[in-house]
């Protein structure tokens, strides 16, 4: 199992998965984003979820082939 990678981010606006994985260096571009979500190849602590623009706070993890990246509120860092 891959350590989880920390990705700071500005939570003071809504985060969403699609916006995550692009940040996190996960996946190259929105179109990709979409491609892998929608085909179930992402988890968010966990469970598979195949809505791009769901929300994310702080503490989620998200996994995409093996490569794990946690939600971190930029500012308390």
């Amino acid at each position: 199992m891959n350590p989880i990678e920390d990705i700071p981010c500005d939570l003071t606006e809504k985060l969403t998965l699609g916006q995550f994985l692009k940040i996190a260096n996960l996946i190259e571009s929105g179109a990709e984003a979409k491609m892998v979500i929608a085909d179930g190849e992402v988890t968010v602590n966990g469970d598979t979820d195949t809505r791009r623009g769901r929300g994310l706070a702080a503490g989620d993890v998200v996994d995409l082939g093996g490569h794990s990246a946690r939600v971190v509120n930029k500012h308390e860092v």
